[in-house]
């Protein structure tokens, strides 16, 4: 009994996660120069940002949100946190029908929309057939990464090549978030 459970355990550490190959296939078919990045497992932007080395700004949060009946993916930099009533009005201009209600779904929802494991999502929208929303503070990084689909790649590419394939719609629908420098304790 003792022995297999070892033995999955150990598996399961020498298993590691690719990039799903329709994602490659979508990349590859955009023609855009992109690095997929191999990297320890995350589960966040800012475990990505800490494990890549990387600015929180060049790293994109991707979300999936829902606007009503309709779901899309949201793309901020990672030091930034979503305002929901924001997001809404870009949406509602964007689409010249007014939102009433912007919400987060649950996990059990994206996992049966996008067909993909808790927490791995890409942030190919056009991937998952989702129009996305990339807010304006992301250009400023001029390169960012990007969710690859899985907890141990991510994509590297130009900011620009993304809103190409992608055909995102720009607003400013995200918050700077206020990060408190860690005091010191100063001992007596």
């Amino acid at each position: 009994m003792a022995k297999k459970i070892i033995k999955k355990t150990i598996k399961k550490k020498t298993v590691k996660t690719k990039l799903p190959l329709k994602l490659v296939k979508y990349l590859a078919d955009h023609g855009v120069d992109h690095k997929v990045l191999e990297h320890k497992t995350v589960y966040t932007a800012l475990d990505t940002a800490a494990t890549l080395k990387k600015k929180m700004s060049e790293i994109a949060k991707s979300l999936l949100v829902k606007a009503d009946k309709d779901y899309y993916l949201v793309l901020l930099p990672a030091d930034y946190n979503l305002d929901f009533k924001k997001l809404g009005r870009c949406i509602g201009v964007q689409t010249k029908n007014p939102v009433k209600v912007v919400k987060i779904p649950g996990e059990k929802i994206m996992e049966e929309l996008l067909k993909v494991k808790s927490g791995a999502m890409s942030a190919f929208g056009g991937f998952h057939k989702l129009p996305v929303y990339l807010d304006k503070g992301l250009v400023r990084a001029k390169k960012a990464v990007f969710a690859g689909g899985s907890h141990n790649h991510s994509v590297e590419m130009l900011v620009k090549d993304f809103i190409k394939i992608e055909k995102a719609a720009l607003g400013s629908f995200g918050v700077k978030r206020k990060v408190g420098k860690v005091k010191k304790k100063v001992r007596k």
